[in-house]
């Protein structure tokens, strides 16, 4: 009896997350990717598996379940990854009591405290220690380098799970369970599409249909810290608070926005929040921006960039603060508040899009999810 068969369109995180939890159920799965390596969203972020973002519930259990197929992957291929965990830095008073409620409603859901301005310094040298009046720990944040860690899971399935990588491949056209690229063909039992804002390419009336939008986003990659210096935890900035779900269970939240709202205006009107992780050659990377839209001027904007490192200066304290890349990336977002898109394209043929900048966090349990839950 033969393998069942399966074809995924995209070599990102999504595809790659199909990919895997297709292949340990038994297919044979063949991967398509329209350019000779992922290029898009899934290695323009933070390389942030990032839990606490989730509010609790199915969604943090998500995310946990993704963070641990992450370090199942990172152990078995030999991918960097560092469990550091994340600080959110209060300043103010109000930030104060946004983390001390959040820190309550969660102690016993997650790994996470309300620590001192004495014990945040002592987790972090990188923490600006000016007027800091305390912070929010979390034990299950966990950074990758997106730009190697991509490549490699796509090896790494393919040498541990027989995936079969086709690269330099654009799939043009589909039709019942055939997959077509210029005069070639490739069937299989199951199709799935995880292109990102790509599949309007494919199916542009069921893209017009969906309540989904483009956002693009803004980040930048700070010099290597000097001497191997580290910052330990992932480290943010107060906004981080009203961006985050995660953070809606406090009931100070409110009145923390109201604030922002008037004090950060400029800041909100282009959804700047901002963060900062390592990689391990110790360059920072630090984002990021929020502009929404089906179409997106391609020019990076240096003011945005500026209000990010302006704001950075704000919560951080470090040696090295050059800025030696920029760049912008693009993702799609469901305007109805989804968390992700799921939809039948046709018999057989399965779209997994629309996770809005949670791809990294999200994929893997959402795909496991999937799966699971189908084959």
């Amino acid at each position: 009896m033969s393998k069942p068969s399966a074809i995924v369109i995209g070599a990102g995180i999504v595809g790659l997350a199909t990919a895997r939890a297709l292949a340990i159920r038994g297919y044979k799965v063949t991967v398509f990717e329209r350019n000779e390596r992922a290029v898009g969203a899934s290695i323009r972020n933070f390389g942030m598996v990032w839990p606490i973002g989730q509010p609790t519930g199915p969604l943090f259990e998500r995310a946990m379940l993704s963070r641990s197929i992450w370090k199942q992957c990172c152990v078995e291929a030999g991918i960097w990854h560092d469990e550091v965990g994340s600080l959110h830095l209060a300043y103010n008073d109000d930030e104060l009591q946004v983390i001390e409620q959040y820190a309550e409603i969660n102690k016993t859901q997650r790994d996470c405290a309300l620590l001192t301005p004495e014990q945040t310094l002592q987790k972090s040298e990188g923490v600006n220690p000016n007027g800091l009046k305390g912070a929010l720990w979390s034990g299950t944040e966990m950074i990758v380098e997106a730009r190697e860690a991509i490549g490699n899971i796509a090896q790494y399935l393919a040498e541990k799970h027989d995936v079969t990588f086709y690269w330099n491949t654009a799939i043009s056209h589909l039709k019942e369970s055939m997959a077509i690229s210029g005069n070639q063909k490739w069937q299989a039992d199951e199709i799935f599409i995880c292109t990102g804002v790509e599949f309007e390419t494919l199916y542009p009336e069921l893209f017009a249909s969906l309540n989904i939008t483009k956002c693009k986003l803004q980040m930048m990659r700070l010099a290597a810290q000097p001497n191997n210096w580290r910052i330990g935890p992932a480290l943010c900035g107060s906004l981080s608070m009203i961006h985050y779900p995660g953070f809606q269970s406090a009931l100070a939240q409110p009145a923390l926005r109201k604030r922002y709202e008037e004090q950060y205006a400029e800041y909100l009107k282009w959804g700047i929040h901002v963060m900062v992780s390592q990689n391990p050659t110790g360059e920072l990377t630090v984002g990021d921006s929020h502009e929404y839209g089906l179409v997106h001027d391609p020019f990076d904007k240096d003011f945005i960039n500026q209000m990010i490192l302006k704001y950075l200066q704000t919560f951080t304290s470090l040696k090295d603060t050059r800025v030696i890349q920029t760049w912008n990336g693009t993702y799609a977002k469901m305007t109805t508040g989804q968390t992700e898109l799921v939809v039948d394209a046709g018999p057989g043929i399965t779209i997994i899009n629309g996770l809005g900048g949670n791809g990294m966090t999200l994929s893997f349990g959402l795909c496991e999810q999937i799966i699971a839950a189908r084959f």
